[in-house]
């Protein structure tokens, strides 16, 4: 079964970005390439809570997190090398078309006071970076089991060589950008 939102942009997106932008060949429209989701914690958590909000960002994405550990030991921040400082997830192909739609139609909406997403979070290359303040909006959370709410970054890599192709590609495929 093909996910909605690549089925959307195979039918729809691809054809209103080659008008738009008078592409010639259908490698130069830009595509997403891939979905990084990003939890950052201090070097103080207890191993039951970090278990427990990796296995939040595992039900998130569909797909079990890779635990970053710390490269360099600083005593200021109580960190050595080598303690567990965060997980990610890299979500590409059907799993990655299956979150982008779960983010922008079901999990974004359920903000509270949502206006839209900046329209500031592109990197220059097209690549758009997003940050959330708790992962409770996403349905697959029971918020009566969560221990600490968490936010996490949300990057999503497009093979768009500017923000300005980046931007119409995110709009095409549903992203409510803050007019």
């Amino acid at each position: 079964m093909i996910p909605r939102l690549k089925e959307k942009y195979q039918n729809e997106v691809v054809e209103a970005m080659r008008q738009s932008r008078g592409y010639k060949s259908p490698m130069q429209i830009p595509r997403v390439e891939k979905v990084v989701l990003n939890i950052g914690l201090d070097a103080t958590v207890d191993k039951d809570l970090f278990k427990s909000l990796t296995e939040d960002l595992g039900r998130i994405a569909g797909q079990r997190p890779v635990v970053t550990h710390a490269r360099l030991s600083i005593s200021n921040f109580k960190l050595r090398e080598g303690m567990p400082v965060g997980a990610k997830v890299t979500l590409r192909g059907a799993r990655m078309y299956e979150f982008l739609d779960r983010l922008i139609n079901v999990a974004l909406p359920r903000i509270r006071d949502f206006r839209g997403v900046s329209a500031k979070g592109f990197d220059g290359r097209g690549n758009y970076a997003l940050g959330l303040k708790e992962q409770t909006i996403f349905p697959e959370i029971d918020p009566d089991r969560v221990k600490r709410t968490q936010g996490m970054d949300i990057c999503i890599v497009t093979s768009a060589k500017t923000d300005a192709e980046g931007r119409e590609l995110l709009k095409h495929l549903g992203m409510p950008f803050a007019s």
